[in-house]
């Protein structure tokens, strides 16, 4: 018997809704739940990718969930990356993901301290490692929060050197320090609180993970895999199980291991194979005419790796030479263009097809609600694409 058939509308419909594009959320947590996580490497994402989802947009009601009600942690986890998510699908990533990207990079650092240490290596690299994030642990503790800055003050150690690169044009000489943090986030020791500054910086004030969100589900790494897969398959399914693979970072063994637990069902997604959750195999109803302006880095565009059947021939204007996508302008499921906040605080957008009349009405009462809610605030993403820049001016 053929696989059964479920088309790219029907595709792009789930997404529109799953991911309240269509219908937005009544909450901060309700819209990060709906894309499983959203992206943190640039921490103007976090608040411009909830507020896209909110009925009432307001980067305070970001900033209350992460920092007073604690009902979002931001963690290093998928691909090595940090995110924003709730409470229960953090415990998920840190066992299913941050733990295995916690062993990898604690055997790199103990290479590095005892080859490429500066002025001279590092003796017994991975007693010293153990004993210096130790020392740094109990210093936080002390403190009850500290700034890298701070924790380096209280444990010296942290400004052990490393010469990377040696002999090559691009040849560095840096402290240690946030690789030894990064390996107390991603061992589950530590979290990033409020940054010091407003919500587009990066310079975290450090807690012990225990005394900033006491309680954290504790989970087997293979039974995190298969509920975090769970998720994955019902926010961004059905999909190709190689998309999974690509969104989590698993290996080809672990990912066949998670979804095998699901028991999923093969499904034919216009000529790719696929996978669909074996109670979610059923149509969602087309939602009314929808358009979202969505930031850099957004987990809806950055939620596949096989991406043509929601964004079409617009790849060289939206994503940067990594791999990074930059803000983009979305229609009923598609990508149809992008957009940048210029200096004046205009938002300016560029459509790439045409998507008549109404689309281009839609589009232009989307940046200008866009606009009223961004305020006086001015954002500049991180990671920088072609279309961004031209737009921005």
């Amino acid at each position: 018997m053929p696989p059964l058939k479920i088309s790219t509308e029907q595709r792009r419909a789930r997404l529109a809704v799953r991911h309240h594009l269509a219908a937005p959320a009544a909450t901060v947590e309700d819209a990060v739940a709906g894309v499983v996580a959203l992206h943190a490497t640039d921490p103007a994402t976090v608040h411009l990718s909830a507020c896209a989802r909110l009925a009432s947009p307001a980067t305070a009601a970001v900033e209350r969930a992460l920092y007073e009600d604690r009902t979002l942690l931001r963690l290093l986890g998928m691909r090595r990356t940090v995110f924003v998510t709730g409470l229960d699908t953090a415990a998920l990533v840190q066992a299913g993901c941050s733990a295995d990207i916690e062993v990898k990079q604690r055997k790199l650092l103990e290479q590095h301290l005892g080859k490429q240490g500066h002025p001279e290596n590092v003796p017994e690299p991975g007693k010293w490692l153990l004993e210096v994030e130790a020392s740094v642990e109990a210093a936080l503790r002390a403190r009850g929060s500290a700034t890298a800055q701070q924790l380096s003050e209280d444990e010296p150690r942290l400004r052990q050197q490393l010469l990377m690169a040696a002999g090559k044009p691009y040849e560095a000489i840096g402290n240690v320090t946030s690789r030894v943090l990064f390996l107390l986030a991603a061992g589950g020791r530590i979290a990033r609180g409020r940054p010091r500054g407003s919500w587009i910086s990066s310079q975290y004030v450090w807690h012990p993970l225990d005394s900033w969100v006491p309680g954290l589900s504790q989970w087997s790494a293979e039974e995190a895999r298969a509920e975090l897969a769970r998720r994955w398959l019902h926010a961004y399914g059905p999909a190709p199980a190689a998309d999974l693979r690509w969104w989590t970072g698993w290996t080809a063994g672990q990912t066949k291991k998670a979804l095998a637990a699901l028991s999923p069902v093969e499904v034919d997604l216009d000529g790719v194979p696929g996978v669909v959750l074996p109670d979610d195999v059923g149509p969602v109803p087309e939602p009314p005419p929808w358009v979202a302006f969505l930031p850099a880095l957004d987990p809806t565009p950055m939620g596949w790796q096989e991406r043509d059947w929601y964004l079409g021939a617009h790849r060289p204007a939206l994503f940067d030479r990594s791999g990074n996508i930059g803000p983009t302008v979305w229609l009923n499921g598609r990508v149809v263009g992008g957009w940048a906040q210029r200096r004046t605080g205009e938002i300016a957008f560029r459509l790439l097809e045409d998507v008549g009349a109404e689309g281009q009405a839609m589009a232009e009462v989307a940046a200008e609600r866009c606009a009223e809610w961004f305020g006086e605030v001015r954002v500049t993403p991180r990671f920088r694409t072609p279309l961004e820049r031209e737009l921005a001016g």
